[in-house]
């Protein structure tokens, strides 16, 4: 009989001193750099651009500065496209033995150009919503809260649970 109740009071102790956490790691957003921009992980998944969106809807000031980064990313996109565009059109004509326009070429790289400082402003804003998002995560638990003691009374030995 002493044996269970030994048993019991250690079960009790690991238990209670044990560290027990409302937020993993896996609820974190990483960054990492690579070539180009950055990647956003979420434990070891990677996260594109909307699931990115969809993780920081639960902070709303997170979310907001991700939508502004959005912003700057289609901007960017809008003109890197058109400005590939412009500056191929003419390089296949030239290639083809066409009279190419390179004026429309010159316009197409500055388009170019002026997408470099969009895509880094998402990025940036981008990197901003994450920190936010991760600074509001909770890291503390019930257990964090509460105080759980092997106490000796008059009666016996008890545990006293404090919160």
């Amino acid at each position: 009989m002493k044996f269970k109740y030994f048993i019991l009071i250690s079960s009790f102790l690991v238990i209670g001193t044990s560290n027990s956490y409302a937020q993993t790691q896996k609820d974190f957003i990483t960054i990492k750099d690579v070539f180009g921009g950055y990647e956003f992980y979420q434990g070891e998944k990677i996260l594109d651009k909307s699931q990115l969106e969809n993780t920081l809807k639960t902070n709303r000031e997170a979310y907001k500065q991700i939508e502004s980064a959005q912003t700057s990313y289609t901007l960017a996109m809008a003109c890197s496209y058109a400005g590939g565009f412009m500056v191929g059109w003419p390089l296949g004509t030239a290639i083809a033995g066409g009279d190419p326009n390179w004026l429309l070429a010159g316009i197409g790289a500055g388009l170019i150009v002026v997408s470099i400082p969009l895509n880094n402003s998402y990025y940036s804003t981008a990197k901003e919503a994450v920190e936010t998002y991760n600074n509001g995560l909770q890291t503390s638990s019930f257990w964090d809260k509460s105080d759980l003691k092997l106490t000796i009374t008059g009666n016996g030995i008890g545990l006293t649970l404090t919160f």
